[in-house]
């Protein structure tokens, strides 16, 4: 089971500051805390959780390699933020003692008197859209990093206006809709007491001001179809489906809005000689019978070029030789993979008459073949094998 976004466990967005995740995290946990919840099992994960996505997201590296690889980036191993199972309430919460300020049930959660959270700041612009496009990556690439330029065919910032969207700066005027609040307030009355319903003004679009004068090259928009090179570091271990996400690198946003997200999917090309298992690689070597009967030297392909193994004599079908750390580094330098070699025998369907004949003796002399006794056979068996074939 795929575990729970950090960021939608929190409720904040992909984009939210320091200040915002740590809000969130502290409001989250005075709600599900065991002490107000007792007996509840699924508050008690919820706390866990909560303080398991704080714990990735306040740490500035855990939360880059989180948004570029997802848990995979930092669930690692012993003691990283997947590790909560086994900890303590007393242990989570002596982590984030300082977001607390002391007892976290003394006093308004908030901050003030709790009666109100202040307005709501009028944003600029809308954001843009994130983007998503797929990397095709050799193993060799995948096995020891490298660093990939695209071109991507997106909504950029308009170079005559600035993204301003209007013609000059003199150009905007506060929305009269909302005086430049950009919210527009309704209030209504039932028998349960007064509400106010709280909307983005629909004429400035919770901008607050409009444009007079809308610049000729974008409309108004801020923005233009445009293609830009964007550059992304790959490190080494990447698997297919692991995508990386570049900040700020998408569609630019409405008139100064803030930009979206690119997110790179990575895919794994098919090698001409391996097969991946993790950060091992699998090699299928075909010998002949003479090859695995004698023994021999053979040269085969790695990652980093050719190498050269010895394949002893009486080699058999299906046997693994192994080259340590001749694999695929892994993600965050978690170690290095090893070559495992698959040895195969080619068995021929034809043979010359010669060759026939040659088969034909040994299989006379095996007619009376006694596993129990194989080993004592081995050395006349050899001498006759290299009678035929050396």
């Amino acid at each position: 089971m795929s575990k729970a976004d950090y960021y939608e466990i929190l409720g904040v967005d992909k984009n939210a500051s320091d200040g915002e995740i740590k809000k969130a995290y502290r409001k989250k946990a005075m709600k599900f805390h065991p002490d107000r919840n007792k007996g509840d099992e699924e508050a008690a994960k919820k706390f866990k959780q909560a303080s398991e996505a704080y714990e990735v997201l306040k740490d500035p590296q855990k939360r880059q390699r989180y948004d570029q690889f997802g848990h995979a980036g930092v669930n690692g191993g012993r003691g990283g933020p997947g590790d909560f199972e086994d900890v303590s309430f007393e242990d989570i919460f002596s982590r984030f003692s300082d977001i607390f300020g002391g007892d976290i049930f003394g006093g308004d959660p908030f901050g003030g008197s709790g009666r109100g959270r202040g307005r709501r700041r009028r944003s600029t612009g809308q954001p843009g859209a994130d983007m998503k496009l797929s990397v095709k990556l050799s193993l060799e690439e995948i096995a020891f990093g490298t660093d990939k330029t695209l071109k991507v065919k997106k909504y950029t910032r308009c170079g005559e206006c600035k993204g301003t969207g209007a013609e000059t700066d003199a150009d905007f005027e506060t929305c009269g809709s909302c005086n430049g609040m950009g919210e527009v307030r309704q209030v209504s009355r039932t028998m349960f007491g007064q509400f106010v319903n709280v909307q983005p003004c629909p004429d400035c679009r919770g901008e607050g001001r409009i444009i007079r004068n809308k610049c000729s090259a974008c409309n108004g928009q801020g923005r233009t179809r445009g293609e830009e090179k964007v550059k992304i570091n790959v490190p080494a271990g990447v698997s297919n489906g692991n995508y990386i996400t570049l900040r700020g690198q998408g569609n630019a946003g409405v008139r100064g809005g803030d930009n979206g997200d690119l997110i790179v999917l990575i895919e794994e090309e098919k090698h001409e000689h391996f097969e991946r298992d993790g950060n091992d690689i699998y090699y299928n070597l075909l010998l002949s019978v003479p090859d695995a009967i004698l023994g021999t030297q053979k040269e085969i392909p790695t990652l980093k070029g050719k190498a050269k193994i010895k394949i002893e004599p009486g080699t058999q079908p299906g046997k693994l030789l192994r080259l340590k750390e001749r694999g695929i580094q892994g993600l965050h330098n978690s170690g290095i993979g090893d070559q495992y070699i698959r040895v195969n025998v080619y068995i021929p369907k034809e043979l010359d008459e010669e060759e026939r004949k040659h088969i034909e003796a040994l299989k006379k002399d095996g007619e009376h073949f006694d596993a129990s006794n194989a080993k004592n056979r081995e050395k006349g068996f050899f001498s006759k094998i290299k009678d035929i074939f050396a």
